[in-house]
């Protein structure tokens, strides 16, 4: 059985590069998926470097699973096109999450992961205290088209009574 350790606040950032999808552009949005969980991002019209800067949050469950990204084109009179996809994994991040930080100072880089052919990095990844959070900033090279990355930032939601955090 599956029991809930956290919440896991996905800040969408924006994206870089994009494909166009439509003659005019793409009007791209972000679908995350996390076992039977779906969530997405608004559209935005008509840019293949878009700004979304939205917040979505995930519980997250133990044992643990990547999490998936999908980029898609929004189309009125047909179905919505494949942008590209990533995965990327956060064991780093949770245990980053469940170090003592009280004694580090604000900004101090806990950890960096580095991109390798597991996972879709585009750049290292640094893990970090900043105003007491635990904080993820990663690009992600998106797979399955010709170009594209997105950029994300992580950042943990306690749960009050939740084992081990």
């Amino acid at each position: 059985m599956e029991s809930i350790i956290g919440l896991l606040r996905v800040r969408v950032i924006k994206g870089v590069n994009l494909v166009f999808r439509d003659t005019r552009g793409s009007d791209p949005y972000i679908v995350l998926r996390l076992g039977g969980q779906k969530l997405k991002t608004n559209a935005i019209k008509n840019n293949v470097n878009p700004e979304w800067n939205e917040d979505l949050t995930l519980s997250i469950s133990e044992p643990l699973e990547p999490i998936k990204l999908q980029v898609y084109d929004k189309d009125t009179f047909s179905s919505d096109d494949k942008m590209g996809d990533a995965e990327f994994d956060i064991q780093s991040f949770l245990q980053a999450v469940r170090m003592n930080l009280a004694g580090i100072p604000n900004g101090t880089i806990i950890t960096t992961v580095q991109p390798s052919r597991e996972n879709c990095l585009a750049v290292e990844s640094p893990i970090l205290k900043k105003d007491g959070k635990v904080i993820q900033e990663l690009v992600l090279r998106l797979q399955n088209v010709e170009s594209g990355e997105v950029e994300l930032q992580l950042s943990w939601v306690s749960m009050p009574g939740a084992p081990g955090f």
